[in-house]
């Protein structure tokens, strides 16, 4: 297995514009993300960018950047685009789509998408997996559900479906940490098929695998990294860059 790290990254975020470049600590977003990643080691790390700023920032900092068209629509088809220009020779088989807003993401979490693809023969595709934060998770369409067959006490199991609704029950809610692991040819199988019905209806992309008939794992990792969607998520950012915590 050749897993490469790509990283998506563009200006125009709806609720947080110029989100990458956003200073965190003296540090620009994108760069803390793109450390955590070489952090874990799991192969070579790139930012596939939307914009000749973000190029500049992670190559003023020793990056590696690659500049996309800002038109494409999802970071799926960004890493895609990327994956051709840095690769075009196929060498890398497993390519794990880091989001850009997760500045603290801790070098596990990588480890563990490139780690599920490496030990299920069957896995398509590898992500990951938080508990719930507290019972408000449970009803809160901004909290992504994962539906997993997961045994009692195991790390990593099968998801069977992902959803912004309400689920019941005294089960176990697991949070979907925005972060894939992709077999290069599941890769190019998502992004030639258009977005499905489920896709559309939950606006959540990762049905459109289910609905192809790609398998989906997820690893449970301990806790959420921090995700910077807006200025409030920013703030917070910034206060654990000040005090670790």
């Amino acid at each position: 297995m050749n897993p490469i790290v790509l990283i998506p990254a563009r200006m125009a975020a709806t609720r947080l514009p110029g989100k990458p470049l956003a200073d965190i600590g003296g540090v620009p977003m994108i760069v803390r993300v793109l450390r955590q990643a070489e952090r874990a080691g799991v192969g070579p790390v790139a930012v596939a960018a939307g914009d000749p700023e973000i190029v500049a920032a992670v190559e003023a900092a020793g990056g590696r950047a690659v500049l996309t068209d800002p038109g494409l629509p999802s970071g799926s088809d960004r890493i895609l685009a990327a994956l051709e220009a840095f690769d075009p020779a196929g060498a890398h088989d497993v390519i794990i789509n880091l989001q850009g807003d997760m500045p603290f993401v801790q070098p596990a979490v990588v480890e563990a998408c490139a780690g599920l693809l490496a030990a299920e023969a069957g896995c398509d595709i590898a992500t990951v997996v938080t508990p719930e934060s507290g019972r408000g998770d449970r009803a809160n369409p901004d909290v992504v559900k994962a539906v997993l067959a997961l045994a009692p006490g195991a790390t990593a199991g099968r998801a069977l479906y992902f959803t912004r609704s309400t689920l019941y029950g005294d089960a176990p809610i697991w949070r979907h940490v925005g972060i894939y692991g992709y077999r290069r040819a599941a890769l190019a199988e998502f992004n030639a098929s258009p977005p499905s019905p489920l896709e559309q209806r939950e606006k959540l992309e990762q049905l459109r695998a289910l609905e192809l008939g790609l398998s989906i794992w997820a690893a449970v990792a301990a806790e959420a990294p921090i995700s910077v969607d807006s200025p409030a998520d920013l703030e917070r950012a910034r206060d654990y860059a000040r005090t670790g915590a």
